[in-house]
């Protein structure tokens, strides 16, 4: 594993505490943080994040309730009419490339897999559509198997915590892991995303009322006033 070289060149020990304070301090903020993608089982939570990509998270699950009634198996998104499934799933975006993946997806789990979701990674990553990202979602909230999801949010936060200056995404994942307890892999993903969606935006991150602005090296990239910075908060669900 590539040795993780800090962009504010804090040594590895320094970093890990820093970072592990870090995830305490947004354990605190966001109790109840989780997959706020709504499913009931693996199968249905791996078709809704293959139809999150480039789509938020609420869009999606306006879509699954009729879905998720018209095909309950894998057997019927493998056997499902093409047109009345991009009918189905067209307000997500891009729906003629995830139909394809899940009728792909759909055929190769009832071709190896019996039409059951596999709890492996290196399984689940042999699915069409299926990413590491995309597996680590799954394995951590269908399976409780710890995982990292490196997502948009993920990617910026720990930039800008400056806990890696790496931007490949399976790399982030393998710092990651040094810096977390793997038991904290698949919340410590949860927090992060959400503080990205609520507080630190891609644009103009709320620092004045960040509860990590004490320990985060980027304060201040964003206002630091706490009543312009609360304006700033979204209360989510949010992309």
């Amino acid at each position: 594993m590539p040795r993780n070289v800090s962009p504010g060149g804090e040594s590895q020990l320094a970093l890990v505490r820093r970072a592990r304070r870090m995830d305490r301090i947004l354990a605190e903020a966001y109790p109840d943080a989780h997959c706020e993608l709504d499913f009931r089982n693996p199968l249905e939570l791996l078709v809704a994040t293959i139809l999150s990509a480039q789509c938020t998270d609420k869009r999606v699950n306006t879509v699954t309730p009729t879905l998720f009634v018209k095909y309950p198996t894998a057997e019927d998104y493998a056997a499902a009419d093409r047109a009345e499934l991009e009918g189905i799933i067209r307000p997500t975006g891009f729906f003629r490339a995830k139909a394809n993946s899940i009728i792909g997806m759909a055929q190769v789990l009832c071709g190896r897999f019996g039409g059951e979701v596999p709890g492996r990674l290196k399984d689940l990553v042999t699915l069409p559509g299926v990413g590491r990202k995309t597996a680590n979602v799954v394995l951590g909230n269908a399976f409780g198997v710890p995982g990292i999801t490196v997502d948009t949010h993920f990617q910026r936060l720990v930039h800008r915590f400056h806990w890696t200056s790496e931007t490949d995404p399976v790399k982030i994942e393998q710092v990651v892991a040094e810096l977390i307890p793997k038991r904290d892999w698949t919340m410590t993903s949860h927090r992060l995303i959400w503080h990205g969606r609520r507080v630190c935006h891609a644009r103009t991150p709320a620092c004045g009322v960040c509860p990590l602005a004490a320990l985060c090296p980027s304060y201040g990239i964003g206002p630091t006033d706490p009543v312009r910075a609360a304006k700033l908060v979204r209360p989510g669900p949010f992309s």
